[in-house]
């Protein structure tokens, strides 16, 4: 019974992966719409479960006008299959219908809708370009996709509770008491319309705090996970009273939300409170004092008790039911502001996959500024032949990594085109270009998984001997086997920690290697790939380094320019422009840019800044 019903709503079903819509409504349809049955079936449930409810209500007072105007010998003969029929509501429907209820929201939609929510617009912000992540908390995007979800699916299954319960107690309450006596409904209009004015005074209110108390929670959380997240530079630098600082202002910002949130629900409350018992007096007095007129009997009496309590109480409880709607919905819009923005760099309907033959890459008139009017790159136009190897050096700023975040197409250019073997990356499919490069980066994160997951990440259909070898070729697996972690994991199976801080600089520049040697894909970008690794270990895996790039186009960036001197040509950039390009000996003859680079790492800037000191002196 359980399986049949968890198996109605499959969270990972296919959709459009496209933008989900920015507008409330159209977000909420974009969802439901997926799932209607499973909610139609709730709504025709929950309409069945209210009537019953309201059935005992008018069960009671009919019980109490049978008991005064029969005889007990004649009770069971006259009005026994009214009283079975009361017990088959009862006893049988009422416990069928209610189980159905929660098992179709508890076993159906929690699970099932809140994660297909989860998911599909996870998937969706998970193809945000790199300027999306970078310019938000990483905790606070992931606070918004998990929160969402079951604020979502809350406003939806309180609503659909809560629309039958208000519709057909107060039309039933209003059809019993006018049956019995029109001037019995009367206490219930104006209460109905002294209700419904405060709840659209106070509820727009609620939602609109809830929206905020959510970026406030989502703000907190993203401080907090930032401090966990560079923990290590945090007990560096001693400044865990200023992590403290940081998110204690964060939370002196959620907990005013939260004080004025609560305020006006206390103030809600209280009316709602007052509101009731004004109800309980007027409606008590009129109902005794029909019957003293003999207008109304006592059964109508139980029967106007009753509902007039049930009513009060659950005034109070679709009062936190439409609060808790709005508070949802407004978790849900804030939600949208992060989770619907469009994204920037998208592949065009018709991009093909990329097909890569000898591996030429054309820069052509390329410009791109951040947005910004000038800088990062200006004009760069560079042709590489089919299995060249070129060094693009420069000093800071000078646009070399930008120039590897274009071609990797991180970013859309603002001006001219990148080639590929004849084909503009922009035209071709993201995830066939990437995959046609292998990159090796200077701040190299591994994920928090497992070795053997972090190498495979390369190409995940490789087996284990293959593994290895690439391991063994990128001078990795002489320290694997001796690694573990807190659950008893060795070797391959052991975890790395978050962004691999359980691993030395150089073991997860080894193990980045060690993944792309096993892509093997025919571009190369190496962008200070021996810049975490000592002399010797960079002695070491030179020659794989060099096994590595055999055949391949690569563009390798190095601050350390011994590291790719060899290369067969170097590109130097300053200020987002080519300043000069040529072989090594060839720069270094020129004395350039180039030259004055060289001459520093390898000493010259010591006797240039003594002459110089020695000129000022004489």
């Amino acid at each position: 019974m359980f399986r049949f019903f968890e198996g109605l709503i499959d969270p990972f079903r296919d959709h459009t992966a496209g933008q989900p819509p920015v507008g409330l409504l159209a977000f909420y349809w974009h969802h439901l719409r997926q799932v209607w049955k499973p909610f139609a079936v709730l709504l025709a449930v929950g309409l069945v479960v209210a009537l019953i409810e309201v059935s005992i209500f008018r069960y009671i007072g009919a019980i109490v006008d049978i008991l005064g105007a029969t005889t007990p010998e004649r009770l069971w003969a006259d009005h026994g299959a009214t009283f079975l029929w009361m017990g088959f509501v009862i006893v049988i429907a009422r416990p069928i219908f209610t189980a159905l209820h929660d098992l179709l929201v508890h076993q159906a939609i929690a699970p099932g809708f809140t994660n297909l929510i989860r998911w599909q617009n996870h998937r969706y912000v998970l193809r945000q370009s790199i300027g999306f992540f970078n310019n938000d908390f990483a905790g606070r995007v992931a606070n918004k996709i998990v929160q969402t979800g079951p604020a979502l699916r809350e406003s939806l299954v309180q609503g659909a509770d809560a629309v039958w319960f208000v519709m057909l107690y107060t039309g039933s309450a209003l059809y019993l008491f006018a049956e019995a006596d029109l001037r019995l409904a009367a206490p219930l209009v104006v209460w109905i319309g002294a209700y419904l004015l405060v709840l659209r005074w106070f509820i727009p209110r609620v939602k609109q705090k809830s929206e905020s108390i959510s970026e406030a929670r989502s703000l907190l959380t993203g401080r907090i996970v930032d401090s966990y997240t560079n923990i290590h530079t945090v007990k560096l630098f001693a400044h865990t009273d200023r992590e403290d600082d940081f998110a204690r202002q964060a939370l002196v910002d959620h907990t005013k939300e939260f004080f004025d949130q609560q305020r006006l629900i206390t103030r809600m409350t209280m009316t709602i409170s007052a509101l009731n018992s004004v109800l309980v007096f007027i409606t008590g007095a009129t109902a005794i004092w029909l019957w003293s007129l003999g207008s109304i009997s006592t059964g109508s009496i139980a029967l106007v008790g009753g509902l007039v309590v049930r009513i009060i109480n659950m005034s109070g409880w679709i009062m936190w039911e439409v609060t808790g709607i709005f508070e949802n919905i407004g978790t849900v819009q804030d939600g949208i502001t992060t989770i619907a923005t469009p994204h920037t760099v998208v592949d065009k309907p018709v991009a093909k996959p990329l097909a890569v033959g000898g591996g030429r890459v054309r820069f052509d008139d390329v410009h791109f500024h951040y947005g910004k009017t000038r800088g990062a790159l200006d004009g760069v136009t560079i042709d590489i032949a089919p299995g060249e190897k070129i060094g693009l050096v420069g000093p800071s700023g000078a646009g070399k990594s930008t120039l590897v975040n274009v071609f990797l197409r991180l970013y859309d250019l603002e001006g001219g085109r990148i080639l590929i073997d004849g084909q503009d990356i922009a035209a071709v499919t993201q995830d066939s270009l990437r995959a046609a490069i292998g990159v090796v980066t200077q701040d190299t994160s591994l994920l928090h998984r497992s070795i053997r997951d972090n190498i495979k990440y390369g190409r995940p259909d490789a087996t284990d001997e293959e593994m290895v070898r690439a391991a063994t070729l990128a001078k990795a697996h002489e320290f694997i086997p001796g690694l573990s972690d807190n659950r008893g994991r060795s070797g391959y199976d052991a975890h790395v920690g978050e962004r691999g801080v359980k691993l030395s600089g150089g073991q997860r520049q080894r193990i980045a290697i060690a993944r792309v040697l096993l892509k093997n894909a025919p571009i190369l970008v190496l962008d200070e790939a021996t810049s975490a690794l000592d002399s010797e270990i960079e002695a070491a895996i030179q020659e794989s380094l060099e096994t590595l790039m055999e055949g391949k186009t690569v563009i390798a960036i190095a601050h350390r320019l011994s590291t790719i001197a060899r290369m067969d040509r170097l590109i130097v950039m300053d200020k987002g422009r080519i300043v000069e390009t040529g072989t090594h000996a060839e720069l270094v003859a020129r004395g350039g840019l180039y030259a004055s680079l060289w001459a520093r790492q390898t000493g010259g800037f010591i006797t240039d800044d003594l002459e110089e000191e020695s000129a000022a002196a004489e």
